[in-house]
C-alpha cells in the first residue's frame, strides 16, 4: 500500500487478525482510479476509472463481513468513493461523500476504506461521490446470506449483474463546472448504458453490444444497479417475467412484473427464468421514464439494451432480436407508481420487521426548484439551485464529520428546519412567485441515540419543475411506510401507512406532486447525508446531514477515526467540481 503510514497497516493488520478470531471474514481490495480510453458511439475519449473497467470490479462478501479497499488515486483531480447501502455501523469516516465525511483523496495519495458490513443481503452498488466523477467510477457489491439461512427462495442455477449507467461524449466534469459558472442547466446524457454498453439501437454499437448467455430451463438471480446519473429508468427483458425478491440489500416479498421502474441509486434481485424459445434473441431493455413537464423534452431518448440469448439455441443472424413491447414509454407515470406501491418487506422469522412506532422526532421536508440570487462584481445575478425546505446546501471548508468530532466552530450550524418556511398549495399547477428563491447554507438536523423519527417528503411545483426525486440516506436503510399523490394529509395520510410489512430501502422515489413517508431508528452514531441521488439536484443543494448523537456506552458510539484521513488543504475546493491546476469558479464559490 504505497504512501500508507506503517502505523496504519499495523491497525489494519491487528484489527484484521481480531475479526478473523471471531470467524468474521475480511476481503482486501486495491482499487487504481486512473485515467483510460473509451470509444463508444462512434468517437473516443479518456475518462477515470477503476482498474480500468466500466463499470468496475464486483466487491463480493457475506452478510457481516469486512473488507478494505485501498483507493489509489492516479487521476487528475480529488475523489472519493461511497459505498452504497452499507450501513457503516458507528463507523462513518469510511462512508465517502466529499466534505460530509472526508476531504477528497488528493491526485497521487491514497486512501483505505474499511466496509463494515451488518444487516444488508442482497446487491448494493459503490460509487465516486466527488462532482460527477460516478458516470465511471461505479460497480457492484454482492452481499451472499449466511450458510445458515440461505437465499429465502429456491437456490437459483445462476447469476448476472446488470449496471444500468449514462454516457457522455464530454467531459462530463467540465462540462458541469461550465453550466454551474453560467448558472444554467447541466448536462442531459448522449445515451444510456448496459454494462458499459449502449447496445445495438446506437451508432457504433453493433460489435460491442452486451450479451447475457443462458441456459433454457435455468433460473437465474438477477442483479440490477441503476447507476445513471439523473434518470429513472424502465426495465423489462422481452418475453421474460420478472420477479423482484430484492431491493436495496433487503428482501421484499415476491413481485412478478413484466417490467419495473427502478430510480438512480436503487438496487434490484431479480429471479428470470429462460422458458422461451431458445431459436430466437431476445432484448434486455432499459428506457428513460421521464417525469417533467410534457413539453420538456431536452432528454435522452434512447433505449439502452442487451442481448438474451440461450446457448445451443439455433437463430438467424439476420433477424433482429425481439424487442420487450412492455417497456413501458417515457411518459407513462402509473406503471412507475403502480409498481413501487406493491412492493412489501419479506417480514418473516430470518427476515423481521421493527417498524418504529413511538415517533418522537416528525419533520416534513419539501424537495423544490430554486433560484438563488446574488451580486456579482456589483451586478445582480440569479443561478438555478435545488432544496431541502428552502434550503440549499453549501459544502464548508473541511468535512463536517471532522468538525463535528472535533468540535470545531463556524463549520455548519444545527438549525435544519422541521417544516418549510411557508405552507401553500405544493402541488397545485402553479406555486406562487416568492416561493422561487432559496436560502444558502451549512444547515443539518441533529437526532439524539435511538430517537424513532418520521419524515414526510413532499414534491412541490415550485419553478413548474415537479418531478421524481429519488431520495438517498447514507448510513440507514428506511421503512416507506406510505406514499401518494397530491399534499400530505396529517390527519387522513397517516390511515393508510402500512406498518406491518412496509418494505426497506435506501434510496426511495418521491413521486411528482406526491408525497413519501419513512420511519427509521436513530441507532447508528454518526454524520450521515440526505441528497436527491439526481446528480444535477446534488449540485444545486437538494441535501442535508444528519447527525445522530451517540449513545451512553462506547458500543453504541462513533468509533474512533483512523490514523490517517485525506487532509483539507489550502487548495481543497469547498464545492464540487474544481479540478486540481485548474481555474474554473463556481457561482456557489462567489456566494460564499
Amino acid at each position: 500500500m504505497v504512501g500508507m503510514p506503517s502505523a496504519f497497516l499495523g491497525l489494519l493488520l491487528l484489527h484484521g487478525m481480531f475479526l478473523v478470531l471471531a470467524q468474521a471474514t475480511v476481503h482486501y481490495h486495491d482499487f487504481i482510479l486512473k485515467e483510460t480510453n473509451f470509444t463508444r458511439l462512434c468517437s473516443s475519449k479518456s475518462m477515470l476509472v477503476v482498474n480500468g473497467s466500466l463499470p468496475g470490479p464486483v466487491i463480493r462478501v457475506t452478510k457481516g463481513d469486512t473488507v478494505y479497499v485501498n483507493v489509489h488515486n492516479q487521476g487528475d483531480y480529488g475523489v472519493t468513493i461511497h459505498w452504497h447501502g452499507v450501513h457503516q455501523p458507528r463507523n462513518p469516516w469510511s462512508d465517502g461523500p466529499e466534505y460530509i465525511t472526508q476531504c477528497p483523496i488528493a491526485a497521487g495519495s491514497n486512501f483505505t476504506y474499511e466496509i463494515s458490513f451488518s444487516d444488508e443481503e442482497g446487491t448494493l452498488w459503490w460509487h465516486a461521490h466527488s462532482d460527477w466523477t460516478r458516470a465511471g467510477v461505479h460497480g457492484a457489491i454482492v452481499v451472499m446470506p449466511n450458510k445458515e439461512t440461505g437465499f429465502p427462495f429456491p437456490q437459483p442455477d445462476g447469476e448476472e449483474i446488470l449496471v444500468l449507467g449514462s454516457w457522455y461524449e464530454g467531459d462530463v466534469n467540465e462540462e458541469v463546472a461550465e453550466d454551474l459558472e453560467d448558472g444554467g442547466d447541466t448536462p442531459r446524457s448522449d445515451c444510456y448504458i448496459i454494462n458499459g454498453q449502449p447496445g445495438d439501437f446506437l451508432p457504433c454499437s453493433n460489435e460491442s453490444t452486451y450479451r447475457w448467455q443462458v441456459d433454457y430451463g435455468k433460473t437465474y438471480l438477477l442483479r440490477l444497479v441503476n447507476a445513471a446519473m439523473n434518470a429513472e429508468l424502465y426495465f423489462a427483458i422481452a418475453e421474460h417475467n420478472l420477479t423482484v425478491v430484492g431491493m436495496d440489500g433487503s428482501y421484499v416479498k415476491p413481485v412478478v412484473t413484466s417490467s419495473l421502474m427502478i430510480t438512480p441509486g436503487q438496487t434490484m434481485d431479480i429471479l428470470v427464468t429462460a422458458n422461451q424459445s431458445p431459436h430466437d434473441r431476445y432484448y434486455v431493455g432499459a428506457r428513460q421514464y421521464d417525469s417533467v413537464r410534457p413539453d420538456v423534452t431536452d432528454y435522452d431518448q434512447t433505449n439502452a439494451t442487451a442481448i438474451l440469448e440461450y446457448t445451443g439455441g439455433s437463430y438467424d443472424p439476420a433477424i433482429s432480436p425481439i424487442f420487450p413491447t412492455n417497456l413501458p414509454s417515457y411518459e407513462e407515470y402509473s406503471p412507475a407508481l403502480n409498481f413501487t406501491s406493491r412492493l412489501k418487506s419479506l417480514a418473516n422469522h430470518d427476515h423481521p420487521v421493527n417498524v418504529p412506532k413511538n415517533i418522537t422526532t416528525r419533520m416534513y421536508i419539501t424537495a423544490s426548484m430554486n433560484n438563488v440570487v446574488f451580486e456579482d462584481d456589483g451586478d445582480t445575478e440569479t443561478a438555478l439551485a435545488s432544496s431541502l425546505n428552502n434550503v440549499s446546501w453549501l459544502n464548508p471548508s473541511t468535512d463536517v464529520l471532522l468538525a463535528y468530532y472535533r468540535n470545531i466552530s463556524g463549520i455548519y450550524t444545527t438549525d435544519f428546519p422541521n417544516y418549510p418556511p411557508d405552507f401553500f398549495n405544493f402541488t397545485a399547477d402553479t406555486a406562487p412567485d416568492y416561493t422561487t428563491d432559496t436560502v444558502q447554507g451549512t444547515k443539518l438536523k441533529v437526532l439524539e441515540y435511538n430517537e424513532e423519527v418520521e419524515i414526510v417528503f413532499q414534491g412541490t411545483t415550485v419553478y413548474d419543475a415537479s418531478e421524481d426525486h429519488p431520495m438517498h440516506l447514507h448510513g440507514y436503510t428506511f421503512y416507506v411506510v406510505g406514499m401518494g399523490l397530491g399534499n400530505f394529509d396529517n390527519e387522513t395520510g397517516p390511515l393508510g401507512y402500512n406498518l406491518v410489512d412496509p418494505p426497506k430501502m435506501n434510496t426511495v422515489s418521491l413521486p411528482k406532486k406526491g408525497w413519501v413517508a419513512i420511519r427509521f431508528k436513530a441507532s447508528n452514531p454518526g454524520v450521515w447525508l440526505w441528497h436527491c441521488h439526481l446528480d444535477r439536484h446534488l449540485s444545486w443543494g437538494m441535501d442535508t446531514v444528519l447527525i445522530v448523537k451517540n449513545g451512553d456506552t462506547p458500543e453504541t458510539s462513533i468509533r474512533e477515526p483512523p490514523p490517517y484521513m485525506p487532509p483539507c488543504t489550502a487548495d481543497s475546493s469547498t464545492i464540487r467540481l474544481r479540478h486540481a491546476g485548474k481555474s474554473n469558479k463556481n457561482k456557489v464559490d462567489r456566494i460564499n
